[in-house]
């Protein structure tokens, strides 16, 4: 074929024009949510609102949305010994990474609410770690577990006082040097081990104490996140018992404390963060707490990580809903956007109501924490039950909403470049750690055998709606039979902690949320008046009013 006849293609020639695609969502407002400016309100930080605004602005990005993209697209990489084969021990992360965690500690996210004595100090910082966790999650592990830390340390007040002003600071400091010549700390949490897993109480990392008073540590971790923080509480064997131990990574006088990364977890998600399985030989520490009071101390950050799981779910949930959202309200189909079409419509409205659940009764957990922090016994004995009843229901659903917020998007969800499938493969994590779903069931009836004065707290909460709708009214006594304690109760417990967790949403709902809102929940989660998937919500449903509630 002659030259000048050869096909060609016409620079800037297009096959199509593109259509009936959404715009990017981006440069909006995340913390743009009734529901969480509403909860915020209500549960004492008004005064965090223009804060709250301004990060979720910055949340909303289009820059901030690359900083996670990149963090969990350019993985941690651990660095074990250095060219010349020195030990280092080192994980290595993406600036992504160092951006978002820099944001979060200089907002606040981590231990600064200890440092505040604002009534409502602990709920702003719930708040900001919702939205800003919602742009990014698998940074919020460190910043989660340097809350979490601070009331656990005050066991060993000389501890305390070293360690809690540099936990509690607006400054991140990266990088392993002498805790003492930095301006901010960050911490980790090891307990678990290969061969126990959830019974901590089967641990064979040992302790043995010195004539200066620290302890020298020999065993392994099995799941250790963030291995790059300053401090971690760790469980060991001492003599008197399973105990709490603080071990630095970098020692007073600025030596490298034994802390050898054996590897990285490859896992599902949460690719972000690193988890480390690290081990310990001749490891100096010191005892945080009573020997042989190891899980009653370390149980304190425990308590306070399973609300950030809370937390971090009801913000994954209703990230995953305004990407939803989103789409159907810019896509169209058969002639009239998604968002008008009757089946979408029941689909949209019910993840929305699952979410407003989510976060109204997270936020109410954060009001609790702050107001028991404060002296608040009625308060902390709520928290006791009702954080357990949370963890366990709000972070088992995340993956159901999710799964069904990427369906609406249909293809264009399952791309990696709509970020649904990160925030996908995130939806599970919560539920496991920090205690999986039937550790949670049990540790309720734990709290109703050993802490009566829990479900008393629980009750009156419930009870603050009483005569406000019968259903409620109704699911309330069912319970309350169901709450007395036989010899099957471990075989109920799901079924029990379920009913105790949407009982506890449908008070908090009747209360605060409007009518057509506590009406849809108290049809379809306490009447049953459903099916098993989202969007089947009965006929008569003002689904207006439950869209008018979703995040723009």
């Amino acid at each position: 074929m002659p030259a000048d006849q050869a096909p060609y293609s016409r620079p800037g020639s297009t096959t199509h024009e593109v259509t009936n695609q959404p715009p990017p969502l981006t440069g909006h407002d995340v913390a743009d949510d009734p529901v969480l400016i509403e909860g915020v309100r209500r549960e004492g930080a008004e005064w965090h609102l223009d804060a709250l605004h301004r990060l979720g602005r910055r949340a909303g990005s289009e820059e901030v949305q690359r900083w996670a993209d990149e963090a969990n697209r350019y993985e941690p990489v651990l660095r074990s010994h250095d060219r010349y084969g020195h030990r280092v021990d080192e994980v290595d992360f993406h600036p992504s990474y160092h951006a978002l965690l820099d944001v979060a500690i200089s907002e606040g996210l981590a231990g600064a609410a200890w440092a505040d004595e604002r009534p409502g100090a602990h709920v702003a910082r719930a708040a900001g770690f919702m939205v800003w966790s919602s742009a990014e999650a698998g940074h919020g592990c460190p910043v989660s577990m340097t809350y979490a830390v601070v009331p656990a340390l005050r066991h060993t007040p000389d501890l305390a006082k070293t360690y809690e002003p540099l936990l509690t600071s607006r400054v991140y400091d990266p990088g392993l040097r002498s805790p003492a010549g930095k301006r901010g700390l960050l911490a980790g949490m090891g307990m678990t081990e290969k061969q126990g897993g959830t019974d901590v109480r089967a641990n064979t990392t040992t302790a043995s104490e010195r004539p200066d008073g620290s302890w020298r540590l020999h065993g392994h971790k099995w799941f250790t996140s963030a291995p790059m923080n300053d401090l971690f509480l760790v469980l060991a064997q001492a003599p008197g018992g399973l105990s709490c131990f603080l071990v630095p990574r970098v020692l007073p006088d600025g030596s490298r404390n034994t802390f050898r990364i054996q590897r990285l977890k490859d896992k599902l998600g949460n690719r972000s963060n690193a988890s480390s399985e690290p081990e310990f030989d001749d490891t100096v520490a010191w005892l945080v707490g009573a020997e042989g009071k190891g899980v009653r101390t370390i149980i304190e950050m425990v308590t306070m990580t399973r609300l950030d799981c809370v937390l971090g779910s009801a913000a994954g949930t209703r990230a995953a809903l305004a990407q939803a959202a989103h789409h159907v309200r810019h896509r169209s189909v058969f002639g009239a956007k998604l968002i008008d079409q009757p089946l979408m419509r029941n689909v949209i409205a019910d993840l929305g109501l699952e979410s407003e659940a989510a976060t109204t009764l997270a936020l109410r957990l954060a009001g609790a924490a702050d107001r028991a922090r404060r002296g608040d016994a009625q308060e902390r004995a709520f928290l006791r039950l009702a954080t357990a009843v949370g963890k366990y229901w709000v972070c088992k659903r995340q993956p159901a909403a999710v799964a069904e917020a990427l369906e609406c998007l249909g293809g264009n969800g399952y791309d990696e470049a709509s970020g649904m499938p990160r925030l996908y493969r995130e939806a599970p994590l919560n539920g496991i750690w920090e205690g999986s779903g039937n550790v949670n069931a049990l540790d309720m009836l734990r709290a109703l055998t050993r802490e009566p004065e829990s479900l008393d707290a629980f009750g009156t909460e419930v009870e603050s709606a009483a005569g406000a709708d019968r259903r409620l009214d109704t699911a309330w006594r069912e319970l309350q039979a169901e709450l007395v304690l036989s010899e099957d109760a471990p075989l109920r417990a799901r079924r029990v902690i379920e009913r105790a967790a949407l009982v506890l949403q449908g008070s908090l709902l009747v209360r605060h949320a409007p009518a057509a809102v506590a009406d849809a929940f108290c049809a379809s989660r306490l009447a049953g008046d459903r099916g098993l998937a989202f969007g089947t919500l009965p006929p008569g449903t003002d689904f207006a009013a439950l869209l008018g509630r979703l995040p723009r």
